[in-house]
This record gives structure tokens, sequence and C-alpha cells, in this order.
């Protein structure tokens, strides 16, 4: 991870000017009317990670949420629960997951790589797909990627039931697929996706893998997506499964840290 945050250091006195905006609740109707794709996956008794919409029955989200903690086994299919546009208790769709899979280039006891984040990507099918009319999905962004503004939508330590907003912060720096970004996420946010906003509706770069630090400031990470989420189409498809590891993450969301999935944190 050593040359992505050398990278990144190059960026950021260029960037130094850029208007990285506060996080914000969405906490109106109207709101939080564009971001219903976005939504709460609930895993067992009180773990959760942050995942969207992509297709009526596909919600995209971060390959670690997927392994659960103590067994050290993915989470099976009937643990885990979508509620769309979660708000104050109320969603817009619940869905529970018929199945799901972490892409199996991801190793969930390796180092916070480059590489690691490329493929720390997950799809969950649910049982019943939830109406375009309804909810409309995001479409992922295919367009060149350049350092500059995006934003992120999530949920996380705090602020588990309500989604908030970061309207503007930066993508910082790309190192092969992997992407660091200044967006304010915390516990619970892993999964989170951060849009680009050009040509009209948001489009999803990437899904939030982790947190790191560098020279002292918090940066979160992701991953360039296209390519990963279609393997991932065919894992579903073919109903594969990565294999199992040990592994243990720094979580929030009810209980104890060490039940539950949730953002990662590590220092270069």
């Amino acid at each position: 991870m050593r040359v992505l945050a050398l990278i990144c250091t190059l960026f950021l006195g260029g960037l130094a000017q850029a208007q990285t905006s506060a996080l914000r609740s969405l906490d109106t109707d109207y709101a939080a009317a564009s971001w219903k794709a976005v939504g709460r996956i609930d895993f067992g008794r009180g773990a959760f990670c942050s995942g969207t919409l992509i297709a009526p029955d596909l919600v995209l989200t971060a390959a670690h949420c997927l392994y659960h903690p103590d067994t050290n086994q993915l989470w099976s299919n009937d643990e885990i629960t979508f509620s769309a546009g979660l708000r104050d208790g109320a969603a817009v769709a619940v869905r529970s997951a018929r199945n799901s899979a972490a892409h199996k280039g991801f190793d969930p006891v390796a180092p916070l790589t480059a590489a690691n984040i490329a493929h720390d990507v997950a799809l969950i099918q649910l049982d019943k797909p939830i109406s375009t009319f309804e909810v409309p999905p995001f479409y992922l962004h295919s367009d060149r990627i350049e350092p500059g503004p995006v934003s992120v939508v999530s949920y996380g330590r705090d602020r588990a039931n309500a989604q908030s907003r970061q309207k503007e912060c930066q993508m910082l720096a790309q190192q092969g697929d992997a992407m660091v970004f200044d967006c304010d996420v915390t516990f619970g946010s892993s999964g989170s996706p951060v849009f680009s906003h050009k040509n009209g509706r948001g489009k999803i770069m990437a899904v939030i893998s982790g947190i790191m630090e560098i020279e002292g400031e918090k940066r979160s990470v992701g991953m360039v997506l296209p390519e990963r989420v279609a393997e991932l189409r065919s894992q579903l498809r073919l109903q594969v499964a990565p294999p199992v590891a040990k592994v243990r993450r720094i979580t929030v969301g009810g209980g104890s840290a060490r039940n539950n999935t949730g953002a990662k944190f590590v220092r270069p």
C-alpha cells in the first residue's frame, strides 16, 4: 500500500483548494428521494454494511462485509437483509438474500494492498426484485477516471438509521484499480457507493473498502468496478463461493465491535 500512499501524497498539493463538503444526514423525504437505492445491509443480529441497488435484484457492497468474524464462514443467505432507503426505522423496500458472492480474488486475511482493495467487492442477489418505478437502481461509472470531485452516501456509527451524504469529496489518486478518497466514512460505511456526477444522475465509481492514514490524515479507499462486477455476476451464475478464511474486522452496528462487520482501519 506504500506506493499508493506516495501517489496520493503527490496529489494532495494540487487538490488543496478543492471544496470538500461536510457530511449531512438525509433526514427529510425531499433530501433522501434521489438516494433510495442506497440501503443498509444487515447481517445476523446487529452487524451491518452499506449497499446499493445496481439492478432490481442485485445489491453492490464490499466483499469483506460477507465474512462472519466469529465463525470464519461467509454469512448464510438467510442471515442477510437489505433495506433500501432505510430512514428512521422505515425502508422503501426490504428484501432477503437469495444468493451472494464475495469476489474470489479478495483475500480477507491479506494486508490492505492495492490489489486486495481492487477485489474487495461483492454482490447480493435478492429473493425478489424491487420495482424500478419504486427504487431506480444506479448504473456503474464506466468512463475514464480522473482525480476530482465525487460524492458518497453511507450509513455508519451513530448514524445507522438514516443515510448521510457528503455532497463533495475528492478522488485523490489511483494505483491500478485501487483509488484513494478524502471522503468522510466510518465504521459501518463499508460498501458505501462513491458517485461520479457527470452528465446527469450520479454513477457508482467505487465502493468503500476501508480507511487508511496518510501523513496523519484519514483517507478512504475503493476500487474500479466494471470488470469486478462482471466477474461477480459470473460467480453468481455459477454459484462459486470464495474460500473460507479467518478474519477479524473492526466493526460497529450493535453488540461488541468484535462481533460485527464494517469498515477496516489500517495504517500504511
